[in-house]
């Protein structure tokens, strides 16, 4: 039985394949696209999805689309009644509405098919409903408190219950226009980061300021005394006039959230690319404080509901690292999983899983337990990429290229490391990264200057051998996805500098060799060379998606200042 997850219309467009609830492939549209967070529908995705499984549109058995036009009819119509929010705010949630109220037209339309051919029934899943099945369905656990939070999707900002085996139960959800991820972003707007996907600069930013602005805060957001939050509606415009996404330079940004209150509260807000003040981050730190509050007694809350000892979360609002490695040391949840595309991307797994599960009651099979879920190339494919660059390459074996590729890291150089599936999420995980030496104090900058480009307080990852996470960090529990920070023990601070925050912290990906064993070979061999099994990694990209095939990431070598790149079992080094 074929199932084709789709998010469509909606930051970061994504499609997700599963058969027999076995997952095939998932991918977001942005990677074939390259256009970050695309928004249209994932036509791209969708015809990866098809040929990784070998089937066409008309072998599907079921097709869902992570939005429901009609969820919380009664509660857009009482808000409409009371609020009477503007005509290009209504115009637009219409238009938006008749955009995913026919998936099927919609696919149709996208792959130049005939309607009356699919065979497929075609199925609207409620947004948060989406998150919710893509945090749990595909978890290690067979029961487990469910949370939802992020902007906004089909009227909803956050949404919890419990997972049971192959059921979700809501209990209850909070609607528009309060929204822990809008009061995040409408504040990182403020501070000038404006366009989408910006909130984790702010929360990188976090670290070098003071919660000097907590008072503030609490005037924007309020805890209620069920645990809950509501937004002081004053300080924002989204619930009068909207955000409409427009795009800037090839990136979205979104509509300005706040109000002139909130001007009148924090002062002058910066400009986009401005000076960068201790006010700022003062701000910035008072934010993620606020955040981590609001959250935080959100999970308590949830986690005294239900008893439970495991937590799935997802929403946009679940990706923020920092947060989620305070869960386990300061609630009594056990164990926590966040899958790698936590976001909206993936609510095209939740779809398809959800359908699957809580529609046809199908009992659970499947855990992802990594994220290389994409595109795959041979090295031919690779090979021919690079002659056609007039790139000439060395053909090692399996050993030979981990071990050749973490000599060149422990001799300060910089790899482009591009091997197997393309990951899934926002996150590269060792087959789409650029890797560097995490003990030289200075490769973040060197890093910065050659390749990145980015604001100097921007955090790299550590990765780090799962095995040795506890004598790095100050919890060991594995994250193979990368969305929790840790402390790094403060006696390691000093050997591993180039990825150690100002705080002491890291966010850090655990590597097993049961899931990802060629990184973990390389990992490895560079801790034989040089006693530290913690690798830097950083996404191999120059503002863009992060690579997908072998021509996109030697464009990306050639263009940088890369020093080598392997591919597959290939090596490239630049002759100086």
């Amino acid at each position: 039985m074929y199932i084709l997850g789709i998010n469509a219309y909606h930051g970061g467009a994504s499609a997700c394949l599963i058969n027999d609830g076995q997952l095939v492939a998932a991918a977001e549209e942005e990677r074939f696209r390259r256009i970050k967070y695309w928004a249209g529908f994932p036509s791209a995705a969708i015809r990866f999805c098809l040929a990784e499984a070998g089937i066409s549109a008309h072998d599907l058995d079921h097709v869902g689309i992570s939005r429901d036009p009609s969820a919380k009819l009664l509660n857009k119509a009482l808000f409409a009644l009371a609020r009477r929010p503007s005509l290009n705010l209504i115009r637009d949630r219409l238009q938006n509405a008749a955009k995913v109220r026919d998936p099927k037209m919609a696919l149709c339309e996208a792959l130049g098919l005939d309607p009356s051919g699919l065979k497929a029934q075609f199925h609207n899943v409620e947004h948060h409903r989406a998150h919710l099945a893509s945090a749990f369905f595909v978890s290690p656990y067979k029961e487990a408190a469910v949370l939802s939070v992020d902007g906004m999707g089909d009227f909803s900002s956050t949404m919890w219950g419990v997972g049971h085996d192959n059921r979700l139960e809501v209990f209850d959800s909070i609607s528009f226009p309060h929204s822990l991820g809008i009061f995040y972003t409408a504040v990182s707007q403020w501070l000038g980061f404006t366009k989408y996907g910006d909130e984790g600069k702010v929360m990188g930013l976090a670290p070098y300021g003071r919660p000097t602005a907590l008072d503030a805060m609490r005037k924007i957001i309020r805890l209620q005394r069920d645990g809950t939050f509501e937004l002081d509606l004053d300080f924002f415009i989204h619930h009068a006039e909207g955000a409409a996404m427009t795009w800037d330079d090839g990136e979205p940004v979104l509509g300005m959230l706040f109000s002139q209150r909130l001007v009148d509260l924090l002062g002058p807000s910066r400009q986009p690319r401005g000076e960068l003040t201790k006010r700022h981050e003062d701000v910035a730190a008072s934010l993620q404080v606020m955040l981590e509050e609001v959250e935080l007694t959100l999970v308590r809350m949830l986690q005294q509901k239900t008893g439970q000892q495991a937590l799935c979360m997802a929403g946009g609002v679940a990706l923020n690292s920092a947060f989620n490695g305070k869960i386990l040391p300061q609630t009594a949840f056990k164990d926590i999983y966040i899958q790698a595309a936590a976001g909206d991307a993936g609510t095209a797994l939740g779809a398809a899983y959800y359908i699957y599960h809580q529609v046809l009651g199908r009992p659970r099979t499947f855990v992802l337990d990594h994220a290389y879920t994409g595109p795959q190339y041979s090295d031919e494919v690779a090979a021919a990429a690079l002659t056609a660059k007039g790139l000439s390459y060395t053909c090692l074996d399996d050993d030979a290229v981990c071990r050749r590729a973490a000599e060149l890291v422990a001799a300060g150089q910089v790899v482009g490391w591009f091997q197997g599936r393309m990951e899934w999420g926002p996150r590269a995980l060792g087959n789409r990264s650029i890797i560097a030496d995490p003990r030289r104090s200075d490769m973040k900058d060197i890093l910065n200057a050659r390749i990145k480009q980015r604001e100097p307080f921007r955090p790299f990852a550590p990765s780090v051998l799962l095995e040795a996470t506890g004598d790095y960090f100050d919890q060991s529990y594995p994250d193979p996805f990368m969305v929790k920070v840790y402390g790094v023990r403060p006696e390691r601070q000093a050997e591993i500098p180039a990825v150690t925050h100002i705080d002491g912290t890291g966010r850090l990906q655990t590597v097993d060799r049961a899931t990802a064993p060629r990184y973990h070979q390389m990992i490895s061999a560079f801790a034989e060379l040089t006693g530290t099994p913690v690798i830097l990694n950083t996404s191999f990209n120059e503002n863009e998606p992060v690579v997908c095939q072998p021509s996109e990431a030697i464009d990306c070598f050639t263009r940088t200042r890369m020093d080598a790149l392997v591919i597959g079992n290939l090596l490239v080094e630049k002759v100086v």
